[in-house]
C-alpha cells in the first residue's frame, strides 16, 4: 500500500517522466491577486501564464501544491470533520499545458497514470469519466468523449454533464472551458442511508471525483460571447487526499496516514483514548473533533509559516477562526490548557520531507499559536460572562434566547453553537435557531463579497505578442540602437508619439530597470544620433514578464522603429542601488538580533529612503535599534564585496547556497542570488553595489506597526543619511547656542535636548494648574457674588450666571455642584465663552436639585437655552451640558433662564 508521501512522489514522477516541469508550491498567501484570499488550487500559481500576462521558459509543468479553502466563497468551517471529504487545508495534484498538448494527451496520461500497475493501478471497472454534455452556445465534447473511448473506458461509463459540473471558468470573463472528470467507486459501504444500490452519478457520497481536467479552449467576452483560444491550455488537479483514501482503501480521507498521526497526537494531547474515540458506537462526536484538529493544526501550521498571522480581518481572522475552532474541539475533549501549539510540531514531523521549510519555521508557528490560545482563553472567558448575562435577561423578559446575539458571541467570543443550545435547554429556555443560521447567512455573504475583488485583466495584445525585452541594466546605464518595438497612448497603441505628449514605449533591448520586487524602475532619457534628448523617461514598469515599459514625456516625435539611445540617470540609479543592498544587510540584522523568524513582508526602495516590513510580534525596542543600526554599520565599513550568482536552480539556491527566499515573490526554476559575505544571502533580480563600503553610512529613522505581526522600519543610506546627518548637526548647534547643550561632550545632545524638554514640560503642567486655579477661584468668587442676586419662579430658587470666559467644563460642573448644594434645593445655570481651536464658543451647564426634577428638567432646560445661542445639548434630569456658536447672545439667554423655567413648569 502506497503511503501518501509516495503517492505525492509518483504523481510528480509520472509527469516528470512525460516531459513536464516539476515545479514548487507557491505560498499559500496568492502573489499579486486581489481575487483570492488564499491559495485554492494548482493553477493559482499559473494564472498569469494562462492569461499571457506572464510567459515561462516551460510549456509542461507539474505541482503538488498547498491550498487552503475557508472563508470567502468557500465558507463551510462547520463542515470540517464532520464528513469524509471536507478540509481545510489539502494538497492539489496537477499537471498543466501552456498551449502544448491538449485533450487527448492530457486524457492519455490520466488514463495510464491512474490504471497502469506500473503507476496507480485503480481497478478500470471503478471508474466512471464524465464530459461536458453542451448548453447554450457550447457543443458538447465529443473530442474529450472520444478520447476516453480511445483509452479503454467502457462506453456505459462516460457521462455527459452540465454547464454546473462540467465547465470551468477562470472569472465572468476570460479563459474558460469545458471539464472532464474521473470518478471513483467507493463501494456501497460508502452510500448514504437508502442508497446501497444506487448507480453512478449519485451523489450520496459512493462515487467521488478523484481528478477533474479542465480544457481551457475559449475566450469569454464581457458580452459572454465565446471566442476560441489561439492557444489551448490544460489544468488538472487531483486532491492527495481523496487519492490516498482510494489507494489506501479507506472511505474517509481522515482515515488515511496523511492525517492519523495527527489525531493520534490530538488524543495524547486531549488525554483521550484514541481506539475508543475512533469507535462510532461509543466515541463518534470525540472522532470529530479529533479530525477537527487534526485537519486545522495543518492549516494552522502552513498558514502561519506562509506569514499569515491571527487578526480581526482578512486573512488573519480566517485563521483565527480555524485556529480556535481547533482549540474550541480540544475543550470538548476536556482539554482546558493550551495544546495547539504542540500540534504544530505533529504537523512539521510529518510534512518536512515534502515541505523542508516547516524545519526552520515551526518554532516560531508554535509561538504564535501558544500566544494565540492563551488569548483566546481569555476571550472565551468574557464570552461565556455574556452568555450568562444573555440567559438572565431572556428568562426575565420571556421568548427564545435571541439568535443574532448569540451569533456574536459564537464569532466574536468562539463560543460553540452546541454549547450555547445546551446552556439554553439547562435554563429551561428555547434557542433562537432560525436567527442564529440568518446571522450566520448574512456573515457569509459579507464574507463572499469582500472577497470578489476585480478580475485580474488580460495583458493587453499589444504588450502580449511582443517578444521579451534583454535587459543589460545589470553591466550598463546606457544602450545603442535600442529598437522601438511599440507605443501606447492612452492604452491604445498608437505609430508615433508628437512632441509633447506621454505616452509608454517598449525596446528590444534596455538598460532600464522596471518596478519589481520592491525596487522602482529607472528614469533616463532616450537620445537621438546626435545626442538630443527625444524623450524623458518618468519610469519603466512590465506590464508582462519581460517585456519592459518606459513611460516617457516626448520632447521630440518618437515612432515606431526608430533606433535610439537609451541613457539611465546614474545618479539616481546609484542611489537606489545603496539603498537596495543596505536592504539586504538590514533584513540580515533584524534576523540577527530580533530573531529566526523575521521574515520580509514588503519593501520599498526608490532613490530617497528604504521602507522594510516584516514579521515580528511586538515593538522593536530603541535598544534593540541601535543593535540592528550598529550591526548594518559594521557590515558597510567592513566593505564586503556584493557577489551576484546568477542562473542558479532554485534548489541549489535554497538548499545549498541558503539563500532566503522572500514571502509574497514568485521564483522561475533558475534564479539571481545576491551574496554579501557569510552575512547576507537572497534571491534577488534588483541592483546593487558592487561592494558594501559604497552604501555610506545606513541611519535607521524609525519603527512602527503596519497590521497585526508586521512592523516597518523606515532608513536612509548615502547622500540621504548625510543629509539627515547634518540637519542632526544643525539641531545640535542650535541647541548649544540657547545653551541648552554645553561644550561637553560627555552628555548627548539628544539626551541634553530630551532633558530640557522634560523640564519645560514639567514647568508648562506646573503653570497650566496655577492657571486652572486662579480662574476657579475667580468663577467661584464671582458666582459666589451673584448668589446673593438668585430669583424665585413659581417658588423655585433659580440662578443663572455667567462665568470668567475659558473656565474649563470640569470646574464648571463642581461649580454647579457647590451652588446646588449651597441653594439646597433649586436650579442653576452656568454659561461660558470657551475658545475651540480657531473659533469661540458657548458652554452651558445646568444642576437641578433631586427633589425638582420630576418638575424641572436640567436636560430640557438646557436645550431650550441651547436654542437661544445657536445650539443643542441635553443630559440627565438632575444634570445636563449644551453648547452653542452664537457667543454673542449668551447674556440675553442667561437672563431668559428664569422665563424658560417658568414654561417648563407651565407645560
Amino acid at each position: 500500500m502506497l503511503t501518501g508521501p509516495e503517492i505525492r512522489e509518483k504523481f510528480l514522477a509520472y509527469f516528470e517522466q512525460q516531459g513536464h516541469r516539476r515545479v514548487h508550491s507557491s505560498s499559500l498567501v496568492p502573489v499579486n491577486d486581489p481575487t483570492l484570499l488564499f491559495t485554492n488550487a494548482g493553477m493559482n500559481q499559473f494564472k498569469d501564464v494562462f492569461l499571457g500576462v506572464e510567459k515561462r521558459e516551460y510549456d509542461r509543468a507539474t505541482t503538488s501544491q498547498k491550498c487552503v479553502r475557508a472563508g470567502g466563497k468557500h465558507n463551510d468551517l462547520e463542515n470540517v470533520g464532520f464528513t469524509h471529504r471536507h478540509h481545510t487545508f489539502f494538497e492539489m495534484l496537477g499537471n498543466f499545458s501552456f498551449g502544448d498538448y491538449f485533450k487527448q494527451d492530457a486524457i492519455r496520461f490520466a488514463w495510464e497514470l491512474i490504471t497502469s500497475k506500473e503507476w496507480f493501478g485503480i481497478d478500470k471497472s471503478k471508474l466512471y469519466a464524465t464530459i461536458f454534455q453542451g448548453e447554450g452556445a457550447v457543443p458538447r465534447d465529443e473530442e474529450a468523449e472520444k478520447y476516453w473511448l480511445e483509452v479503454g473506458v467502457p462506453e456505459e461509463r462516460v457521462f455527459a454533464m452540465g454547464m454546473k459540473d462540467n465547465f470551468w471558468a477562470m472569472g465572468d470573463t476570460g479563459p474558460c472551458g469545458p471539464c472532464s472528470e474521473l470518478h471513483y467507486d467507493m463501494g456501497a459501504a460508502a452510500s448514504g442511508e437508502g442508497h446501497a444500490d444506487c448507480k453512478f452519478p449519485c451523489d450520496c457520497g459512493r462515487y467521488v471525483e478523484i481528478w477533474n481536467l479542465v480544457f481551457m479552449q475559449f475566450d469569454r467576452d464581457s458580452s459572454g460571447q465565446l471566442t476560441p483560444l489561439p492557444a489551448p491550455c490544460v489544468d488538472t488537479g487531483m486532491g492527495l487526499e481523496r487519492l490516498a483514501a482510494v489507494l489506501q482503501g479507506k472511505i474517509s480521507n481522515y482515515e488515511t496516514d496523511l492525517f492519523t498521526p495527527l489525531m493520534k497526537r490530538a488524543a495524547e494531547l486531549t488525554g483521550v483514548d484514541y481506539a475508543k474515540e475512533m469507535k462510532a458506537e461509543s466515541g463518534a462526536r470525540g472522532a470529530a473533533s479529533l479530525r477537527v484538529i487534526a485537519d486545522h493544526a495543518r492549516a494552522v501550521t502552513f498558514l502561519i509559516s506562509d506569514g499569515v498571522l491571527p487578526s480581526n480581518e482578512g486573512r488573519g481572522y480566517v485563521l483565527r477562526k480555524i485556529l480556535r475552532r481547533g482549540i474550541r474541539h480540544g475543550r470538548l475533549l476536556g482539554q482546558e490548557k493550551p495544546f495547539m501549539h504542540q500540534m504544530v510540531f505533529a504537523v512539521r514531523d510529518l510534512f518536512k520531507d515534502a515541505y523542508p521549510e516547516l524545519i526552520e519555521t515551526a518554532d516560531r508557528v508554535a509561538r504564535v499559536v501558544e500566544t494565540e490560545e492563551a488569548r483566546f482563553a481569555n476571550t472565551l472567558s468574557l464570552g461565556l460572562a455574556k452568555l450568562d448575562e444573555l440567559i438572565s435577561d431572556t428568562q426575565k423578559s420571556g421568548g427564545k434566547l435571541p439568535g443574532t446575539e448569540c451569533f456574536k458571541l459564537y464569532d466574536t467570543f468562539g463560543l460553540p453553537l452546541d454549547f450555547m443550545t445546551d446552556a439554553a435547554r439547562d435554563a429551561g429556555i428555547e434557542f433562537d435557531q432560525s436567527g442564529f443560521d440568518h446571522a450566520m447567512e448574512q456573515q457569509r455573504e459579507k464574507a463572499r463579497a469582500s472577497w470578489k475583488g476585480a478580475a485580474k485583466a488580460a495583458a493587453s495584445p499589444v504588450y502580449r505578442e511582443i517578444s521579451k525585452t534583454l535587459f543589460e541594466g545589470y553591466n550598463q546605464l546606457r544602450s545603442r540602437g535600442c529598437a522601438v518595438l511599440a507605443i501606447v497612448k492612452d492604452g491604445l497603441t498608437v505609430r508615433e508619439l508628437r512632441a509633447g505628449e506621454s505616452g509608454e514605449v517598449v525596446l528590444d533591448f534596455t538598460p532600464f530597470y522596471a518596478d519589481s520586487g520592491g525596487q522602482v524602475g529607472d528614469v533616463g532619457w532616450f537620445y537621438d544620433s546626435s545626442q538630443n534628448v527625444i524623450a524623458k523617461v518618468t519610469g519603466c514598469v512590465m506590464p508582462v514578464q519581460g517585456v519592459r515599459a518606459h513611460k516617457v514625456q516626448a520632447r521630440q516625435p518618437l515612432a515606431i522603429g526608430m533606433k535610439i539611445e537609451a541613457a539611465v540617470d546614474g545618479e539616481v540609479r546609484a542611489a537606489i542601488m545603496r539603498n537596495h543592498t543596505a536592504t539586504h544587510l538590514l533584513h540580515a540584522a533584524l534576523r540577527e538580533v530580533l530573531g529566526k523568524h523575521v521574515k520580509q513582508a514588503g519593501s520599498l526602495v526608490d532613490p530617497r529612503h528604504l521602507r522594510f516590513d516584516f514579521s515580528h510580534f511586538t515593538g522593536v525596542a530603541d535598544e534593540e535599534l541601535q543593535d540592528i543600526e550598529d550591526l548594518v554599520n559594521k557590515q558597510v565599513l567592513k566593505n564586503e564585496d556584493v557577489e551576484v550568482i546568477n542562473d542558479v536552480p532554485i534548489d541549489v539556491a535554497v538548499n545549498e547556497y541558503k539563500a532566503m527566499a522572500l514571502f509574497g515573490e514568485k521564483y522561475g526554476d533558475r534564479v539571481r542570488v545576491i551574496k554579501i559575505g557569510d552575512f547576507s544571502t537572497e534571491l534577488c533580480g534588483g541592483t546593487h553595489t558592487a561592494a558594501t563600503g559604497e552604501i555610506g553610512l545606513v541611519k535607521l529613522l524609525h519603527e512602527s506597526s503596519v497590521s497585526s505581526g508586521v512592523r516597518r522600519v523606515e532608513a536612509l543610506s548615502g547622500e540621504g543619511s548625510l543629509r539627515h546627518f547634518r540637519m542632526d548637526h544643525a539641531l545640535e548647534s542650535a541647541a548649544r547656542n540657547l545653551g541648552i547643550v554645553t561644550g561637553s561632550h560627555e552628555e548627548p545632545a539628544a539626551d541634553a535636548l530630551r532633558r530640557e524638554f522634560e523640564a519645560k514640560e514639567e514647568q508648562i503642567k506646573r503653570l497650566q494648574r496655577e492657571l486652572e486655579q486662579m480662574r476657579m477661584k475667580s468663577a467661584s468668587a464671582s458666582v459666589s457674588a451673584a448668589a446673593e442676586h438668585v430669583q424665585e419662579v413659581d417658588g423655585i430658587k433659580v440662578l443663572a450666571q455667567r462665568v470668567p470666559d475659558n473656565t474649563a467644563r470640569d470646574q464648571m460642573r463642581t461649580l454647579v455642584d457647590n451652588l446646588r448644594t449651597k441653594l439646597g434645593s433649586g436650579v442653576v445655570v452656568l454659561g461660558s465663552v470657551v475658545q475651540d481651536e480657531d473659533e469661540k464658543k458657548v458652554a452651558l451647564i445646568c444642576g437641578v436639585t433631586k427633589d425638582l426634577t420630576a418638575r424641572v428638567s436640567a436636560g430640557k432646560l438646557v436645550g431650550l437655552i441651547a436654542g437661544k445661542v445657536g445650539g443643542k445639548g441635553g443630559g440627565r434630569p438632575d444634570l445636563a451640558e449644551a453648547g452653542g456658536k452664537d457667543v454673542s447672545s449668551l447674556d440675553r439667554a442667561l437672563r431668559e433662564v428664569p422665563e424658560a423655567v417658568h414654561s417648563l413648569m407651565q407645560g
